[in-house]
């Protein structure tokens, strides 16, 4: 239970190992960052869950993924400006009695998400 994410490179098919993401707690335009990680060789945070069921509350949340940067880091040759910087997803978990999953599927060009299991 609790909350997690992962990430997967859509253009390399593999999941994005190194990216860094940062979790926030949000209220109204207030935005309290609550951890900074990069992701380890499964997409994942290499410390499990970012909440685990005891400790996630009923509100809303951010997850900001660093999609420029990963991808320079992989050698793509990116515009300038490139399209995507910075991917942020706001959203809310209503039942901590449930895992809320929140995947992101990301390329240089285009992104997609959902609430996962």
């Amino acid at each position: 239970m609790g909350l997690s994410t992962h990430v997967l490179d859509t253009m390399h098919g593999c999941p994005a190992a190194g990216m860094g993401v940062e979790l926030y707690t949000t209220e109204g335009e207030q935005a309290t960052l609550v951890k900074r990680f990069n992701l380890n060789s499964d997409g994942r945070n290499p410390d499990g869950p970012l909440y685990d069921n005891a400790s996630l509350k009923v509100g809303t949340y951010r997850l900001v993924f660093d999609v420029k940067g990963y991808f320079a880091a992989k050698g793509v040759a990116l515009p300038e400006p490139n399209f995507l910087n910075r991917v942020a997803l706001d959203f809310g978990v209503a039942d901590v009695a449930q895992h809320y999953h929140v995947p992101l599927l990301v390329s240089p060009w285009s992104y997609s998400t959902y609430r996962g299991s």
